[in-house]
């Protein structure tokens, strides 16, 4: 990347979805700007010249001389703040910012703001249908779908962001009307590994995500997750959810006999029975959008329609199939050990074994927590009757369940969903949850649980 006399104040720094937003943004506003990508050739080049001219790109390794240059640099999520060639921007002064600040300073009208290791997908998803049957005009997006700068509108009256520990890592003062972090379990340590005056990659990840709460108005939290409350937060309306019976002002869940409520405080809104979404940790997805949507004044009846009629999201808990008795779930999403306990923990307040699919890409986890999770249903009365593994660290997996479960190794996904169709009996569940991301195999999780789906429907 050769160097530049450049009369260019700002740097956008990587070319993907959210760099090709911020190039739209800064071109709507009349600011000049360079791109650069440490790729020789990123897959969005091709729209980017297309779109965009008369703008410098500058493609290959960074260098610290380069990003000194310039006297502010829209860093995209996916590179770190610990890069050295940003490090030393940084260290040099240099304002290092991501979208969501540039979002921040533009948007008029409130904003939703969600995070979490699992499940904000969903509770985003959830909140912006809420707010649409409530007839709000309501951008939807952030770490999903669409950039926030592309859901920049003035006929906007609410914004619903879902916001990555990455994106977050460069946010200064986000302001948010209402802001949760849903839960919290090791993901993404390979990148937090490095991260300077952290204890550990879990402290530093943690330390990104509770940046959602810089500024917020309210905020919600899971009460049965200290990491998700804001410590630093004294004096900010907090409402709290959780799976169990709640406090007055709070949302949880009540039970009588054999029936489970979804709650505020003492008073029952709908019976679980009724939620489209299943397993119990989507009950806590549908009571935290309770929580927050309430927090923004939307009106309660239109969210409970909502949580009868909303199916969920492809790739999460999601229903592929039944084969000689046996239902398949495809929960690929699960790309972390979390995600993974989430959904047996779900699907085991159900009365059939689970036969349980783990391995991909771990990215440095520590998988030990799927060992209590995983004990066997013939031995010990757990939940899970067989687990087949793949992939790259399916062997290491394997190893560890051993002592508590019946543990098969599989080649291929094709291999795999044999294996279950010949472990698992009538009123058995078969669940896709990897506790791990896919790209030692597949392109993308939605590839992978795509393939699950077609592999199912061929039995």
């Amino acid at each position: 990347m050769s160097l530049i006399a450049s009369s260019h104040s700002t740097l956008v720094l990587g070319l993907g979805a959210t760099g090709l937003s911020v190039a739209r943004f800064l071109t709507r506003s009349g600011r000049a700007f360079a791109v650069a990508d440490s790729r020789l050739a990123p897959a969005n080049q091709a729209v980017f010249e297309a779109e965009f001219p008369h703008v410098s790109l500058y493609l290959g390794p960074l260098e610290a001389d380069f990003l000194t240059q310039f006297s502010q640099v829209i860093l995209s999520p996916g590179i770190a703040r610990e890069e050295p060639a940003v490090a030393a921007a940084i260290a040099a002064g240099i304002l290092v910012i991501g979208d969501i600040d540039l979002f921040v300073q533009e948007a008029a009208a409130p904003i939703v703001a969600i995070t979490g290791s699992n499940g904000k997908t969903t509770v985003t998803t959830l909140v912006g249908e809420m707010a649409k049957a409530c007839g709000k005009n309501v951008g939807v997006g952030g770490n999903l779908g669409v950039p926030a700068l592309d859901l920049l509108n003035p006929s906007r009256e609410l914004y619903v962001l879902e916001l990555s520990s990455f994106q977050l890592e460069s946010t200064r003062k986000l302001g948010a009307q209402v802001a949760c972090i849903l839960n919290l379990s090791d993901d993404h340590m390979d990148r937090y590994a490095a991260v300077p005056g952290a204890r550990s990659p879990m402290q530093a990840y943690h330390r990104a995500k509770q940046r959602i709460f810089f500024g917020a108005k309210q905020i919600v939290a899971n009460k049965d997750d200290p990491l998700t409350q804001a410590p630093l937060a004294e004096g900010v309306a907090c409402v709290q959810f959780g799976l169990g019976q709640p406090d007055l002002k709070d949302y949880g869940v009540l039970q009588d006999g054999a029936e489970f409520y979804l709650a505020r405080g003492l008073t029952p809104l709908i019976n679980t029975r009724e939620l489209r979404i299943r397993g119990r940790h989507n009950w806590a997805n549908a009571l935290a959008a309770l929580a927050l949507g309430d927090a923004v004044g939307l009106d309660l009846s239109h969210m409970l329609n909502t949580l009868k009629t909303f199916n969920g999201l492809p790739h999460r808990c999601e229903y592929v199939g039944t084969h000689q008795g046996v239902e398949y779930f495809n929960d690929s999403k699960a790309t972390n050990v979390g995600a993974t306990l989430a959904a047996i923990a779900g699907m085991a307040s159900r009365p059939q074994q689970l036969v349980l699919i783990l391995g991909g890409d771990g990215k440095g986890a520590d998988f030990s927590p799927l060992r209590a999770a995983c004990r066997s249903a013939t031995t010990d009365g757990g939940p899970v009757k067989a687990v087949v593994t793949l992939g790259r660290d399916g062997s290491a997996i394997a190893t560890l369940l051993r002592p508590v479960v019946s543990v098969e190794e599989g080649s291929s996904l094709e291999d795999v969903v044999q294996r279950t169709a010949s472990l698992a009996t009538e009123g058995d569940i078969v669940l896709l949850s990897p506790a791990c991301a896919s790209l030692d195999m597949f392109k993308n999780y939605e590839e992978r649980g795509a393939m699950f789906a077609a592999l199912v429907a061929q039995l």
